[in-house]
């Protein structure tokens, strides 16, 4: 049998693609194509790269119909954006204005602290000053603070910190040895493991080391030494007091503003329009976008299995930091909040019981899929499906809702589920 090598080209016209093989001349719609049957395995599928494509992309396709959530995100808009600027030459850098139409769930964060209501990009300075400004008040809880809340490497922290208590406990064990009081500078010990993470040494100024220059034989120039005096047993005491302290201490972190909001009945219950801070992407993220989306043809090349498809879904979760969850009430009222990816449920649970006027009552929260979420189950919101956003039922716990239908049934009006604060800023979805 004579075997002929075929050629084929791409060609793109409005709402369809046709596949033209150059030696039959014979074009071919993609929706033209056979797809597998039910049962039908992988082995036996048509094995030229073209079948192959096709049904990747039928595949794709399917996988993509049975998404039924309209979720705006961050991602779609900048990948949508991409290839708007490909299509017309639009210059990267006006990426950010086109991306800040979807802002509809911006983050606002509050300060331990100060009580301050921060933005996602000035958290980070407001607490470096809020804490700095602390050493006016208690320069042993600032240093504590500036310990584990300036230093990103928490294994560099752990080894400080245990180094630090060395000393602590030679000069406890050994008040009125002097050389146990004494920290030279420049040791490397010190350089590498002490000097190197932020705090350490307003912590040892804070426990009353104090900086002396010392001559030492030998050397021309005087040496730097940290240098305690002698201390009182109430002073040891005090000072041990202290380094149990640091080993406890515990990063600042600015608080999540859940911003509980209220929203009117809606069809549009189900469409939420995300803000990019959700995802924090920088702008090299976004122009790789548009090459993930060049890629995209080659990974339909085969048809994705089970594991492969879990696999890629864990991998988006991971992009994802918060998430936008929205809870329909009887009454057919929206209650939102905004959570960490990683949020466990009983925070949830809390949530809705905080803004519920009768929020002692016990209730049922479900999920797509009649999935029923347990208060109980320390699990996170994106290890369940719940992010970027999703859209769940309330009900009341079915041991109280009989005297609720009694209620309704006998002519009582229904009182409001939401707290009046929220009602009183209830707002209607766009």
């Amino acid at each position: 049998m004579r075997k002929h090598r075929q050629e084929y080209e791409r060609r793109e016209e409005p709402n369809k693609v046709i596949v033209i093989s150059t030696f039959t001349g014979r074009g071919k719609k993609l929706s033209d194509a056979k797809p597998l049957q039910v049962g039908q395995s992988i082995e036996s599928a048509p094995t030229d790269d073209m079948a192959r494509r096709v049904a990747g992309t039928a595949a794709l396709a399917r996988i993509e119909q049975q998404q039924s959530l309209k979720v705006h995100t961050y991602q779609a808009a900048a990948s949508e954006t991409a290839a708007a600027v490909e299509r017309s030459q639009v210059p990267v850098e006006e990426f950010s204005a086109l991306l800040s139409l979807y802002s509809t769930c911006p983050l606002t964060f509050s300060c331990p602290l100060t009580g301050a209501t921060l933005t996602k990009s000035d958290r980070e300075i407001h607490l470096k000053e809020a804490i700095l400004k602390r050493f006016e008040q208690d320069a042993v809880e600032a240093s504590i603070m500036m310990i584990h809340t300036f230093n990103n490497h928490r294994d560099n922290v752990k080894a400080a910190v245990d180094i630090i208590n060395k000393y602590v406990e030679n000069v406890s064990k050994n008040p009125i040895e002097e050389k146990y009081r004494k920290i030279k500078v420049r040791n490397k010990v010190f350089q590498e493991k002490v000097h190197c993470v932020e705090g350490c040494r307003e912590f040892l100024q804070a426990l009353g080391f104090q900086s002396t220059m010392i001559p030492l034989e030998g050397q021309e120039e005087d040496e730097e030494f940290l240098v305690l005096p002698e201390q009182t047993d109430d002073a040891l005491e005090l000072m041990v007091e202290r380094m149990d302290r640091l080993r406890r201490g515990e990063p600042v972190r600015a608080q999540l503003d859940r911003r509980p909001q209220a929203f009117r009945p809606s069809p549009n219950a189900a469409r939420f329009e995300l803000s990019p801070e959700l995802y924090n992407l920088t702008t090299e993220e976004l122009k790789r976008e548009q090459q993930e989306r060049s890629e995209l043809v080659d990974k339909i090349t085969m048809l994705p299995t089970k594991a492969m498809r879990e696999k890629q879904i864990q991998r988006e979760l991971r992009k994802y930091n918060y998430t936008v969850l929205r809870i329909r009430l009887p009454d057919g009222n929206l209650l939102q909040g905004t959570f960490y990816a990683w949020d466990r449920m009983p925070v949830l649970f809390n949530f809705v019981r905080e803004s519920l006027v009768d929020g002692w009552q016990p209730f049922e929260l479900i999920a797509s899929g009649a999935h029923k979420l347990q208060e109980s189950e320390e699990v996170a919101f994106a290890q369940c499906n719940l992010v970027p956003a999703a859209l769940l039922t309330f009900s009341w716990d079915p041991a109280v809702q009989p005297d609720t239908d009694t209620a309704v049934a006998a002519g009582v009006k229904s009182p409001a589920l939401l707290k009046p604060d929220l009602l009183n800023s209830i707002r209607t979805l766009r």
